[in-house]
């Protein structure tokens, strides 16, 4: 048959051409056309078009349609063009005629034709009519059942990541899109819409002949009984594409933006352009996060091509608005819904906490109109989706936030609602994100008597963290703080998925560590450092699993990821970094491995790197060390801590629960050791437990002085004890099958086995009800007073300072403020050892009677007010009272407040050092590589998601 025969005899009903479109193709070609001639209702016409194939796929094509049935066209000619060039040549067909669009790498079943006919006999109003698609080489694997996009172009088939057909699908459904890849259209449609765009040579060209055909008022058709196979050849970059210069992630991000802004209706045209925009940017920064430059740049020029060019958006709007009829509002409502983006939210965080990693899914088919779904058979229900609420709250460790979360707001029933936390070890919390942006980047602070010294580093995190919190401080440090019961839980569980086999154990995990009497001791003494360090130390564990165990890429970039949160930690508690480095050092020892000393030397350099010069403030005094985020005070620690509170892994202090909480904790894990499964996992969490057991009463027995040198006591073993905790859980949660082979093999071992698990549960259960009894509210509470007076406050307008004095068991101590509560952070900033000195002896002088110049001093350190806090001693009032260079202010049993006579002078700011704004900017570039470097290369991708295709015989696998 010629390309050139005008016409043939008129068939009854139907006519069909077919049309069979092959560039380098030849791969598949041969399966293709063999699938074709063997369709059990023929076609009846077949034309084939090689756009200037290199690799034999004309020859394939004239041999099996003939010299006088191919059409050959340059390499530069697009599918569009070259079919298009093939009905120019082709008179009409006779009855209604069907064009039939195959591509060379898409073999059609051989029932394909005759069933997508019977479809059309069914529905005059099919205008499109395609196929289900399945994968070449996995022929069970979907690939598309229709597609939608939404208003950014994303292509939506909504399917599940490798879905395999099961017949959940099954039925003739209206869709937006199908493919050309086996697209069975009428050829009146064909040319009263206009056929394919010649402007869209690949990519997304069937989407916009698709929805020009619904918006004329005809229906797009899925017949998922007719099945093709497709390799995807030009999407998987299986060939080289010709028909456009552009690279075809651009390619395809161009077309399918511009299609989108040539045919959405006019009302959804400005946020349509709105959110493209901010979606670009968006998806710019994702890219150059995720370590592919290539793909930023393709998604910044795909958005400069479309929006560039204002004037072909409003050519093709109107060639399009000629065609449109009933059907375009029909063809909006099956674009994606608006909350599919956060519903994909929801599936991929289900699918990390339950340890498959993020996968991106669709979802289920949302481009499938009502009328179309019938009822479900029996059965039917185990493939139907239930819904994000089932799917969400039907995972453990969804389930293990929410009922921790709920533990957490019962237990910190007085905090929540109140209008300023603080409290124990944290300062009350004001200000906002923008205060502590100011604190950390000051080269010269004014709080207390004024100090040059580094603001520490976690000043940066809050303010981070309070930024994307919409500038709420409080928010920030209770999310943190308040909130690092659950937070732990959800870390702990998330982070041992590759760790620990069984969900529920890993429940069990995680909910043991989350309760355990560190983290409620952290909460009701305000430990910000502690609570911080608690939810990051699971996360620390599973990094370090993968430096020493990984692939040396992957052990790489949890390396880089280990030293970044480790940067973090060590900033809230300095001692973070040396218990890691410690153990760090023996696990490179007992597991040598290629690559995993300069993954380690990397991990703890990177601390060291973005903290200093911080750090050497704090390793110039190493009582630093043992000290944490917030205020050093004796009364939240215990002096003389039992050992039997340390090995119950209890750090003693206010909020801590009875020691028999935690004995079924430590026994199971005592009991686990008897296992002789695991022997070496066994060995190295009871060294790691056994280390920070040491630790923790190495700390408890070390007394250290606070920053500026006005308390001493021991520090709080807190953090190492959490480090012994973990150990533990890990090693008995790993010997946890062993009960499970117990419990069912029945008997005594079944009993026994109930018994250890029964052991283990009380932990969790008991310091949960612990916790929730007696509440969380000493010495932290929710409203706390401004630590300077009103009076005070109102009256240093001009930056002129506070001395605050306090009794405790060594006499009274001071502190200098800068007439207002001091900033988060402003604590761990010390004094210069002169001034503070001059002014300790002036205030003694003063409190003692003994006069002379002891005001001057403080005059002339900007001090205009003595303000005595609760309980106020009559003879330090008395004294100060006595004092002529004095005027009492106000005076109660709460409070009582004196202000200078003579003039302050506030000593002005020294200039700054201009190499501390320079250190900061390298100190945030430093930040942004190492999250470069830590964060997800590229890797192979697509390259290794595709299966290899075996070599077995065409024949056989058309037949499948």
């Amino acid at each position: 048959m010629s390309i050139n025969d005008p016409q043939r005899p008129p068939r009854p009903q139907h006519s069909v051409t077919a049309i069979v479109v092959s560039h380098d193709g030849s791969r598949w070609l041969g399966e293709t056309l063999e699938a074709l001639l063997r369709q059990t209702r023929p076609v009846d016409r077949v034309v084939g078009v090689d756009n200037g194939s290199k690799d034999g796929s004309a020859a394939l094509l004239t041999a099996s349609l003939g010299s006088r049935a191919v059409l050959t066209l340059p390499r530069s000619t697009g599918f569009g063009e070259a079919v298009a060039q093939v009905l120019d040549r082709l008179g009409p067909g006779g009855g209604r005629e069907w064009i039939w669009l195959l591509h060379d790498d898409c073999a059609p079943d051989r029932h394909a034709l005759r069933t997508l006919l019977e479809a059309a006999d069914s529905d005059p109003k099919a205008g499109v009519l395609g196929p289900k698609l399945r994968d070449w080489v996995d022929r069970r694997l979907l690939l598309e059942v229709g597609f939608t996009v939404d208003r950014t172009g994303r292509r939506d088939t909504g399917l599940e990541a490798r879905e395999f057909d099961q017949g959940q699908y099954d039925g003739v459904r209206d869709v937006l899109a199908v493919s050309t890849a086996g697209m069975l259209i009428r050829r009146d449609v064909w040319e009263e819409v206009g056929g394919l765009d010649p402007a869209l040579p690949l990519f997304r060209d069937d989407l916009d002949l698709c929805w020009r055909v619904r918006s004329a008022g005809y229906r797009v058709q899925n017949v998922t009984r007719a099945v093709a196979w497709h390799a995807e050849a030009a999407t998987r970059r299986r060939r080289r594409i010709t028909a456009s210069g552009d690279h075809p992630r651009r390619l395809d991000r161009r077309n399918a933006l511009f299609v989108v802004m040539a045919n959405l209706p006019p009302r959804a045209l400005p946020w349509a352009l709105v959110r493209n925009l901010v979606g670009c940017l968006a998806r710019t920064v994702l890219f150059l996060v995720a370590k592919q430059p290539a793909g930023a740049l393709d998604e910044f020029l795909a958005f400069g091509s479309v929006f560039g060019h204002p004037v072909r958006i409003v050519k093709a709007r109107r060639a399009r608005a000629a065609g449109r009829g009933p059907g375009q509002v029909a063809s909006v409502r099956l674009l994606t819904p608006a909350g599919a983006g956060y519903r994909r939210l929801a599936d991929r965080v289900r699918s990390y906490l339950a340890g498959s990693g993020f996968v991106e899914s669709a979802g289920r088919h949302h481009a499938v109109a009502a009328a179309a779904q019938g009822p479900q058979e029996d059965g039917e229900e185990l493939l139907a989706d239930t819904g994000v609420t089932q799917r969400v709250f039907g995972n453990p460790g969804v389930l293990l936030f929410l009922a921790l979360t709920l533990v957490a707001l019962v237990a910190e029933r007085a905090l929540n609602g109140g209008d300023r936390l603080g409290g124990g070890a944290l300062v009350p919390v004001i200000g906002g994100a923008s205060d502590l942006w100011d604190l950390y980047r000051e080269g010269y602070h004014r709080t207390g008597l004024g100090t040059d010294a580094w603001a520490p580093p976690y000043v940066a995190v809050l303010a981070s963290l309070s930024t994307v919190l919409f500038g709420k401080t409080w928010l920030a440090v209770s999310v943190l703080l308040l909130g690092c019961v659950p937070l732990a839980g959800v870390s702990a569980y998330a982070a041992t998925r590759w760790m620990v086999p069984g969900r529920w154990t890993r429940v069990w995990l995680a909910s043991s560590y989350a309760l355990l009497p560190v983290a409620t001791g952290a909460v009701a003494a305000g430990r910000l450092g502690t609570a911080v360090v608690f939810v990051l130390l699971p996360v620390y564990a599973a990094l370090a699993t993968v430096v020493i165990t990984g692939e040396r890429r992957r052990a790489r970039r949890a390396a880089w990821a280990l030293g970044l949160l480790l940067a973090v930690g060590t900033a809230f508690a300095p001692l973070v970094h040396p218990l890691t480095a410690v153990l760090g050092l023996l696990a490179a020892l007992a597991f040598p491995r290629r690559g995993v000393a300069v993954s380690m030397i990397i991990a703890f350099a990177v601390p060291v790197a973005l903290l200093l010069p911080w750090l050497v403030q704090v390793v110039s005094s190493p009582g630093r060390l043992l000290l944490e985020a917030g205020l050093h005070r004796p009364s939240l620690v215990d002096p003389a801590l039992p050992a039997e509170s340390l090995l119950l892994l209890s750090p003693g202090g206010p909020g801590t629960p009875p020691l028999w909480v935690t004995g079924g904790l430590v026994t199971a894990c005592l009991l686990a050791s008897l296992m002789r499964r695991n022997r070496v996992v066994v060995a190295v969490g009871w060294g790691v437990a056994l280390f920070g057991l040491l630790m923790a009463i190495l700390v408890s027995r070390t007394p250290v002085t606070s920053i500026n040198g006005d308390t001493e006591a021991p520090a709080w073993p807190g953090v190492p004890l959490a480090f012994a905790a973990t150990g533990m859980l890990v090693v008995a949660a790993l010997t946890a099958g062993r009960i499970t082979e117990f419990r069912a093999s029945g008997g005594v071992r079944g009993l026994v086995a109930l018994g250890v698990v029964a052991v283990a549960f009380s932990t969790p259960l008991l310091a949960a009800g612990v916790w929730v009894s007696r509440g969380a509210d000493e010495p932290i509470r929710g409203s706390v007073r401004d630590v300077v007076p009103a009076l005070a406050a109102a009256n240093s307008a001009g930056g002129e300072r506070t001395l605050l004095l306090r009794a405790s068991p060594r006499g009274l101590l001071l502190t200098v403020l800068s007439g207002r509560t001091p900033l988060i952070g402003e604590a761990d900033i010390p004094a210069p050892e002169g001034p503070r000195e001059r002014v300790r002896l002036a205030a003694a002088g003063l409190v003692s009677g003994r006069g002379g110049d002891d005001a001057r001093v403080l005059a002339a350190h900007g001090i205009r007010f003595v303000v005595v806090t609760a309980p106020v001693d009559a003879r330090v009032s008395a004294a100060l009272d006595s004092q002529p260079s004095l005027a009492r202010m106000s005076l109660s049993r709460s409070v009582g407040v004196w202000r200078l006579t003579q003039p302050v002078a506030v000593p002005p700011d020294p200039p700054g050092d201009p190499w501390h704004g320079r250190w900061l900017l390298v100190q945030a570039v430093m930040v942004i590589v190492v999250m470069v470097l830590a964060s997800p290369g590229r890797g192979e991708g697509d390259e290794r998601a595709v299966p290899q295709e075996p070599s077995r015989p065409r024949r056989e696998r058309v037949a499948r």
